[in-house]
């Protein structure tokens, strides 16, 4: 159980390094926004296992408050986004209009 415990953290740690060259190097928005939703996964998954290695059941606790901040957080940065390329749109119309 040691081990699979030990392979848990390092495939969690692996998964929020790459999330995080995403969310540096993203060339746009929507791609930091999921790059973002994957490191709050990745650490209630981290969350997840610290509770099945120190049998403390106050990790899952934080894990559920985490889990629904970053649905909430991600909700919030799509709505943004959507409103950015709404703008983006409007704006280019009127250029198209303009000339």
């Amino acid at each position: 159980m040691d081990t699979v415990l030990t392979l848990g953290f390092a495939l969690v740690f692996i998964g929020v390094g790459l999330a995080l060259v995403r969310l540096a190097i993203g060339p746009t928005l929507p791609d930091r926004v999921v790059a973002l939703d994957q490191m709050t996964v990745s650490i209630v998954a981290f969350c997840g296992l610290a509770a099945i290695r120190s049998q403390d059941a106050a990790f899952l606790d934080v894990a559920l408050v985490l889990a629904l901040v970053g649905f909430l957080a991600t909700v919030a940065l799509a709505r943004f986004a959507e409103r950015v390329v709404i703008r983006r749109e409007a704006r280019e119309d009127e250029e198209e209009q303009t000339e």
